[in-house]
């Protein structure tokens, strides 16, 4: 494919600083983009840098100006980006049908130009909507409804009587719907509680593979609109994740706990159970919250690295700090006792 930068400009509602005929072909990253792609410099790091680009084009921000390259001024440069890149790299489109060894249960529906790919089972009384693609091995128990333009990856299980929206995408080997982790200890065994609850994931969210998302105990774990999770992600029961919420890699959230909107929570962050993380609040990497966090409140507790030898020399160091505090405290108080006599 090859259009001038001119109809790109149009697509993301830029200014071009340059040649509006220039042709592009492609999209690149910055430092590898060759004269006939385009690339993006959306942070100082990147633009201190643009006179060593051999990109055709550079999306930049609306503020910004040299004379030295084709710049196409947007907004919002990674929107625009985002937005080229679906241009040059659209959807996969697959043949409508349902597949010979596809299991479909009984008074179940699907819409108008379904996918329905080779071993997917689905149960009985669901609701399969318009242009739904479910990839090889996909698992759909009974009851369950999928809205339309959803895609759902290979090896997927969604459970029973859960509630998938308009243009989801759940990646490979995630389970929607598991039993929550929930027993009844007597001292000697644990006693199973039943999970009768569901999971409800709403319009625009991306799951990613291997996430796992539990249903509720009562009621629903509820995913808002637009939120997007990384791989490796475990939300347990009766969690509700506000609208556009970003969940990274091997974050963890304990049940009853309630995200808000336009969070953040970075990877490996891990929430106890029936905390409150308040709106577009940020929790960094390898953070454990143990109490809710105000709206837009930034915490992180994470490890930093640091030299091998320096770790070793602060590890031997940890089981002193007992001692050490009650050794500092005699010396606060011998030191205000002199303090005293010298006054």
């Amino acid at each position: 494919m090859e259009v001038t930068l001119s109809k790109i400009a149009a697509l993301v509602q830029g200014t071009i600083i340059g040649d509006p005929e220039q042709v592009i072909s492609g999209v690149a990253p910055f430092a590898l983009a060759a004269e006939d792609q385009i690339t993006v410099a959306g942070t100082a790091r990147f633009l201190k840098k643009i006179g060593d680009c051999t990109a055709g084009a550079i999306l930049v921000p609306r503020d910004f100006k040299t004379e030295a390259r084709n710049l196409l001024q947007v907004d919002n440069p990674m929107v625009a980006f985002a937005r080229i890149m679906q241009y040059f790299h659209p959807p996969v489109q697959p043949p409508a049908g349902i597949h010979p060894s596809a299991v479909i249960g009984a008074d179940s529906k699907c819409g108008k130009h379904v996918t329905v790919d080779p071993q997917v089972v689905i149960g009985r009384h669901v609701t399969v909507g318009d242009r739904v693609w479910l990839h090889p091995g996909v698992v759909v128990g009974d009851d369950a409804v999928i809205g339309d333009d959803a895609v759902i990856h290979p090896n997927v299980t969604i459970q029973a009587r859960c509630i998938i929206g308009n243009r989801v995408i759940i990646h490979a080997g995630t389970v929607i719907g598991s039993d929550g982790f929930g027993f009844a200890p007597d001292g000697n065994c644990y006693h199973k509680i039943p999970h009768t609850g569901i999971v409800q994931i709403d319009d625009d969210v991306e799951i990613g593979a291997n996430n796992t998302i539990d249903r509720g105990t009562f009621g629903k774990t509820h995913i808002g609109r637009g939120v997007k999770t990384d791989n490796l992600v475990h939300i347990a029961h009766n969690v509700r994740v506000g609208e556009n919420t970003v969940l990274v890699a091997q974050v963890g959230i304990a049940g009853s706990a309630t995200i808000g909107k336009n969070a953040v929570l970075a990877g490996k962050a891990a929430i106890a159970g029936h905390l409150t993380i308040g709106d577009g609040a940020i929790v960094g990497p390898q953070t454990g919250v143990g109490k809710s966090v105000p709206d837009g409140q930034i915490v992180s507790a994470g490890l930093p690295g640091m030299p091998h030898r320096i770790w070793l020399r602060v590890q031997r160091m940890v089981p002193k700090l007992p001692e050490f505090s009650k050794r500092l405290a005699v010396l606060e108080k011998r030191f205000k006792r002199l303090e005293e006599k010298m006054d």
